[in-house]
């Protein structure tokens, strides 16, 4: 790790064990926790995240209107930031419900009322790379102060999950719960994914009449430094050898934005994020990102490209065995070239699919959001 990354860790512990219990303490001297005040909290967004958009949609057709305390945290200035959180902590400490879908280090630096509760919806589903305490690239072992406190729900996408999810968040057993997540139900809509197909051929006309290749990898190393050796392996010069077949969407992970730029320049990379992409590909390309798994609720082919399988596994590690996946896995561009043009994702059965998906998803099945508000009792 470098030198910026260790000063920024040792600034967020201050932050966490210093600073913002300080405020939560004196905020609540002053309120009391009203159980019908909602929040949603998220540090790298600027606008409500599509991971808490299905249960802000329940809770507002129930009635209630959740404050929404959202800021992209790369974009503020250090004061900015700080009064962001300051600002938090005071609403936290009157708040009956916090929902976040990611790290959210304010929530987990003070030792909360009882009455409050936080919901973990997380980002992502399944299996696949290490996280949390398991990881020096999620949270490095000098780091004093548990970053994953106060939760009191963490929603998963099956049974297979729940225990490895409490592990890496050292979480008590029970707090992960195999609800399914919200962020899924909107796939299930079939006007929404005849919405998104019919948008991506206005945007991209010359796709039809081939295959969607929807190529959506995950990065290495840290969020502050981020690489993805699979886009530096040449795959654009591939697909334009392979164009009357096949058309690539290339949809990189957000975290990457800076350093491939020109990926975000195309009409559809501009108007689609990757879940509205889902339901338009015959095909979807990624490595370790977790979008797999919402790929797998179509039951449509997969290919794994992975140029560094061997130095990932060995520096970060996976829960899962994805030699074990329904897909072929190729580990440079000739390999990936033989996988389509000899077709090689269609050798696995639609039951193969199937299990895949019962296996990582399946508590994804359209009706997570109430699923969960139900297990929270709220009504």
């Amino acid at each position: 790790m470098g030198l910026g990354f260790r000063i920024k860790q040792y600034l967020k512990m201050y932050i966490q064990n210093v600073y913002l219990p300080k405020i939560y303490r004196r905020a609540v001297k002053k309120t009391t926790v009203n159980p019908n005040k909602i929040i949603m909290a998220d540090m790298h967004s600027d606008s409500l995240p599509y991971s808490m958009q299905a249960v802000y949609a329940s809770l507002t057709e129930k009635g209630y209107i959740p404050t929404i305390y959202c800021r992209d945290i790369s974009k503020m200035s250090r004061r900015e930031s700080m009064q962001f959180m300051k600002g938090f902590m005071k609403e936290y400490s009157a708040a009956g419900y916090v929902f976040i879908c990611s790290y959210f280090l304010p929530v987990s630096s003070c030792d909360k009322r009882p009455e409050t509760k936080v919901i973990q919806l997380w980002h992502s589903g399944g299996l696949m790379k290490k996280m949390g305490y398991d990881t020096k690239d999620d949270i490095p072992k000098y780091y004093k102060g548990v970053v994953t406190k106060n939760y009191d729900l963490v929603t998963v996408s099956a049974p297979v999950c729940a225990p490895v999810w409490e592990s890496a968040l050292r979480l008590p057993r029970g707090t992960a719960k195999p609800l399914g997540l919200a962020r899924t139900d909107i796939y299930y809509n079939e006007e929404w994914k005849k919405t998104n197909r019919e948008r991506f051929y206005e945007l991209c006309p010359e796709a039809r009449g081939k295959k969607i290749v929807l190529y959506a990898p995950s990065f290495s190393g840290n969020a502050s430094d981020p690489q993805c050796v699979g886009i530096e392996s040449g795959i654009e010069k591939l697909f334009e050898e392979l164009k009357d077949e096949y058309y690539l969407v290339v949809r990189l992970h957000p975290h990457l934005k800076k350093k491939y730029s020109r990926f975000w320049k195309s009409a559809a990379a501009r108007e689609l994020p990757t879940e509205k992409l889902l339901p338009v590909a015959d095909i979807m390309i990624t490595d370790y990102s977790s979008v797999l798994f919402d790929y797998s609720i179509y039951r449509k082919p997969f290919v794994l490209f992975c140029p560094d399988i061997e130095a990932y596994e060995k520096s970060r590690g996976f829960y899962a065995d994805i030699k074990s996946f329904p897909a072929p896995i190729a580990k440079n561009r000739n390999e990936l070239d033989k996988v389509f043009r000899d077709k090689l994702y269609d050798n696995y059965s639609k039951e193969q699919l199937e299990d895949f998906f019962k296996e990582y998803m399946g508590s994804c099945d359209g009706h997570s959001a109430e699923r969960i508000l139900s297990e929270l009792s709220i009504s």
